[in-house]
């Protein structure tokens, strides 16, 4: 009987040591509410909040308020991470729908569409009445297509980026090829440039060669007529009289005597003929 007196003062004596726990949080709570609200001075209600869930790591209402107070003054991660707190400490889906339907509105601020979807989707299985989450979430989910269909976007143009990249690469390779063949023919052009020149240099040789006597020197058929020419100026006399136009050639004025002569002979025969013919002939004397 007294064991049982005991144990029942330990059961209220814990009771009132959670009431007290529980009280102590909600001033400091509140006292972080009037210093934000009325001072706006977020550090110092930063720090009651964080009293307050130190001294009730239970207390999901500590935990939602310091995670909005994150969310006014732009720090998404931090309110993010107290709202998945808040809900996981909540006993009334109220107080889960609420938080939820917070951490949907983070996830809006920082473009995370399809986590902020989600958040709405599990605000509204603990309070499906609620319009505004659901108008949220109408939101969330055109925002998470047209994130969708950009992300689309920009990979296709990533992709032809890539492409184009490629073709462009392709295209330089092609050009280095054609270089190189182009090179390459420009050599082979002068190789038979070479070739040509290392030819005809060996007809030249060759004719050259030709023009060599039996010792191997030089034929000069030049210097041999220009030597005949210089034998011809010094005989004189053997040189031929150059005609002067309008005069007759020697041979042609022997000709013409010779036929003179012949003429002239035959006229002197005729005359001889008559005379001949005109005179008594002579007989011979007899024995």
């Amino acid at each position: 009987m007294i064991l049982l007196c005991f144990q029942i003062g330990i059961i209220f004596s814990q009771e009132d040591n959670r009431e007290e726990i529980e009280a102590e949080a909600n001033q400091f709570v509140a006292a972080g509410n009037e210093v934000l609200i009325k001072d706006g001075n977020f550090p110092k209600a930063e720090g009651e909040y964080r009293k307050a869930i130190a001294k009730n790591p239970v207390n999901p209402t500590a935990k939602y308020n310091l995670a909005n107070a994150y969310y006014n003054t732009e720090k998404y991660d931090e309110a993010s991470q107290r709202y998945t707190e808040a809900v996981k400490t909540a006993s009334s889906k109220a107080e889960k729908h609420k938080a939820f339907h917070n951490q949907g509105n983070t996830y809006m601020e920082q473009k995370k569409y399809k986590e902020a979807v989600e958040a709405y989707k599990s605000a509204l299985r603990n309070n499906p009445k609620d319009d505004e989450t659901r108008y949220n979430l109408a939101l969330a989910k055109q925002k998470k297509e047209e994130q969708q269909k950009q992300d689309d976007q920009n990979k296709d143009n990533k992709d032809n980026k890539d492409d184009n990249k490629d073709q462009k690469d392709q295209n330089k390779d092609k050009e280095g090829e054609d270089k190189e063949d182009k090179k390459e023919d420009k050599k082979e052009g002068e190789d038979d440039k070479e070739k040509k020149r290392d030819e005809g240099e060996d007809k030249k040789d060759e004719k050259g060669e030709d023009k060599k006597d039996e010792k191997g020197d030089p034929k000069d058929e030049g210097k041999d007529k220009q030597e005949d020419k210089k034998e011809g100026e010094g005989k004189p006399e053997e040189q031929q009289p150059q005609q002067v136009q309008g005069q007759l050639s020697p041979q042609q004025v022997k000709s013409l005597l010779e036929a003179m002569n012949n003429e002239e002979k035959k006229v002197q025969d005729k005359i001889n003929a008559k005379k001949a013919k005109g005179a008594k002939t002579r007989t011979e004397k007899d024995w």
